[in-house]
């Protein structure tokens, strides 16, 4: 652990943007951010890709399992952070999970039909976990106390701005029919980002000495929770009601066994805390909440180009919307000081999210003008609004409310652990919603939002003690 020193300037212990982003942090900030950005990116660029990849190689059925697995397969390598970073050290984990993030990209550049395109994604979801995890854990093991609000924000505001370069880069691409391309065009990043790797970390493990149980993975509980998700995404096939609500059941099933299971077990997903009387719960609970309804923005080309009629670089560019709201309200409420406004801003976070999902519910129609299509850029900058402010403070809380040093490295982990498999099953809930609805791509629209207005209305629930828990 990166501790503070005495000789700290004011600034630093205050905690600004200019000591983070500057010459001492600079590094350390480019590669937490870029490898959160890649796997952020890749995640949103598919959306705008799908429509025309559904179009060459079929599998519209198995739409919303690009997500669901890339997602699942980030859940199961998130976990194993902590163990990687104890055996081989930052550099060697940054390296592996390039090396295999760009081995999935090129099978999904040179996929012949949907069942591979599958596959390649479960290999980029696998790499891309473990970057991503290695970028929160690192936030807190390389950066003083001071600057993790803002370090989170960094990190966290990959996701926003990934919600913008992928979707308009997604549907640049499938625009001119090169939905290929556009994951040869991640590849190549990749091995860009691996070229970095070895001039800012150093060689060598992290703590050769580590305790054995700290090297352990708990292999139960991610079977349990990659189950789980999975049974949502597969409650997206079945065409009669039954069948898809008795595999919802059983994946809530599988949830409360996990959450049993895992607290008993001594290496676990999530750290000892949230079991217990903390807000440590409710903060993991609202920030899967928040994640969870971004997962509406992935079908929202396919909508613009069905409802509007617009091309895909244009339903590409209204995705970034809820992109712009996220990463600006991020950016505002990371910089914001006062402990009393940071609470209501986080209690409130999921209402305005919920408000903006209530007016894209409202405004889905056949043949939309531009008027409506405007609405609808409102209705998801509304929803970034309302995500993006409450997710640094729930990120720092998250690494700050646990005492013990070991816990908090569990915590920090756990926050990107929440993060892909609250996404896992957002996705797979919206492809349940939008195969269920019948009566046209209007009504699939309109169940898609509602559903998530109930669930930001939970939210409001979860953020509310969560942040009664910091008063």
């Amino acid at each position: 652990m990166v501790c503070v020193t005495d000789v700290m300037s004011t600034a630093e212990i205050t905690g600004s943007w200019r000591v983070l982003l500057g010459p001492r942090y600079l590094s350390t900030s480019t590669l937490l951010a870029g490898g959160v950005a890649l796997y952020a990116i890749n995640e949103f660029l598919t959306g705008s890709l799908l429509p025309s990849t559904v179009a060459d190689i079929g599998g519209e059925r198995l739409y919303a399992w690009v997500t669901t697995l890339y997602l699942v397969g980030s859940v199961v390598a998130a976990t194993t952070v902590s163990a990687a970073l104890l055996r081989v050290g930052a550099r060697a984990s940054y390296l592996l999970g390039l090396a295999v993030f760009g081995i999935g990209s090129v099978v999904c550049a040179a996929a012949p039909d949907m069942e591979v395109l599958l596959a390649g994604r479960t290999l980029q979801g696998a790499a891309g976990g473990l970057l991503a995890g290695l970028g929160y854990a690192v936030i807190s093991a390389a950066l003083p106390q001071a600057l993790w609000t803002r370090a989170s924000a960094l990190v966290s505001a990959m996701w926003g701005v990934a919600t913008i370069v992928g979707p308009a880069t997604g549907g640049l691409f499938a625009q001119f029919g090169l939905w290929r391309w556009a994951f040869a065009a991640v590849a190549m990043l990749t091995a860009a980002m691996a070229a970095l790797v070895p001039m800012v970390l150093p060689a060598g493990r992290g703590d050769p000495g580590g305790a054995t149980h700290q090297l352990k993975i708990p292999v139960w509980s991610l079977l349990l929770l990659g189950a789980a998700a999975m049974t949502v995404s597969v409650a997206e096939v079945p065409h009669n009601g039954v069948g898809t609500a008795a595999l919802l059941a059983v994946s809530a099933f599988l949830v409360v066994v996990f959450l049993v299971v895992d607290r008993r077990m001594p290496v676990a997903v999530l750290p000892p805390s949230v079991f217990g009387p903390g807000p440590l719960k409710w903060i993991y609970l609202t920030m899967a909440v928040l994640m969870a309804s971004a997962m509406v923005d992935m079908y929202v080309p396919l909508f613009g180009q069905r409802l509007a009629h617009l091309v895909p670089v244009a339903a590409g560019f209204l995705a970034a919307a809820l992109a712009v709201g996220w990463t600006i309200s991020e950016i505002a409420s990371a910089s914001l000081s006062s402990g009393r406004v940071i609470t209501r801003v986080v209690a409130a976070a999921p209402l305005v999210m919920a408000v903006g999902l209530a007016l894209g519910a409202v405004t889905q129609v056949n043949d939309a003008p531009v008027g409506v299509v405007v609405l609808w850029t409102l209705a998801l900058t509304i929803t970034g609004f309302g995500i993006g402010a409450a997710w640094p403070h729930l990120s720092a809380w998250a690494m700050r409310c646990v005492d013990d040093e070991e816990e908090g490295r569990i915590a920090a982990a756990a926050i990107n652990t929440v993060q892909v498999i609250s996404g896992a099953f957002g996705a797979g809930v919206a492809g349940v919603v939008v195969n269920s609805a019948h009566g046209g791509a209007v009504i699939a629209a309109r169940w898609l939002f509602g559903v998530f207005v109930a669930l930001g209305v939970i939210g409001a629930v979860a953020s509310y003690r969560a942040s009664r828990g910091q008063r």
